[in-house]
């Protein structure tokens, strides 16, 4: 059974150098999400698409994952199936800060995906708006295997079972306003589960517990006070 489920965001990657999106200085402060983060987007303007994931995929090959991801590997190693890891991030920082399990919902910027057979493979290049699906053969449909806005998150009922079941849910440097993941601790509290934030801000009053600081202070705090408890 899944004890603890955690949810992070873009809070928990900025102190590793990638940009948060709903902040003053946000990533959607420079760009119309319409324009490169929707599969219209996508049919309009492939070239400005491209480049605007080809540069954030250049951004997380070169990050490094910090102290934050480090805390929650940590805490997946001792408590293994009892903690369900959600990232609503497209990086792969929490992998290669030694995770195991990570479930993304949102899907992975180094992977890409054939918009015409929905094949899948590894990607840490640029995509080209010329790109040819090495399965099926199809020129210029490969794109960020990435949810976009009007299509649904990867792995819903895997999270909404543990939520519906956990003891703990936590989230972690999320901004609370993107859905579902913004349902997740009304979710989780009318299931009868302890509600902690750990963020800059506070956000949705839903939580019952809250620590604020950065992400690399707050989580391995938290993580070790959970460890030194017995789970």
């Amino acid at each position: 059974m899944v004890a603890i489920v955690v949810l992070t965001g873009a809070g928990i990657s900025a102190e590793s150098g990638l940009g948060t999106f709903r902040d003053t200085d946000g990533v959607w402060t420079k760009y119309d999400l319409e324009d490169v983060a929707t599969p219209q987007g996508f049919v309009r303007n492939p070239e400005l698409v491209q480049a605007f994931y080809n540069a954030r995929r250049s951004g997380v090959v070169t990050a490094r994952p910090n102290a934050a991801h480090e805390a929650l590997a940590k805490l997946e190693a001792s408590l293994g199936a009892e903690l369900l890891l959600v990232t609503q991030n497209v990086d792969d920082l929490h992998e290669r800060g030694g995770a195991k399990r990570v479930v993304h919902m949102h899907g992975e910027l180094l992977k890409a995906f054939c918009a015409s057979c929905q094949a899948r493979r590894r990607q840490e290049t640029d995509i080209s708006v010329e790109e040819v699906c090495a399965d099926c053969g199809v020129v210029g449909q490969m794109r960020p295997d990435v949810v976009w806005f009007g299509e649904i998150p990867y792995h819903m009922d895997e999270i909404y079972a543990a939520l519906s079941k956990a003891e703990m849910f936590v989230s972690i440097g999320t901004s609370g306003q993107v859905y579902p993941a913004a349902g997740f601790v009304e979710m989780a509290r009318d299931s009868g589960a302890a509600c902690l934030e750990l963020n800059l801000e506070a956000t949705n009053p839903a939580f019952t517990q809250r620590r604020l600081g950065p992400a690399t202070e707050v989580t391995p705090a938290w993580v070790d006070e959970i460890l030194n408890s017995g789970g």
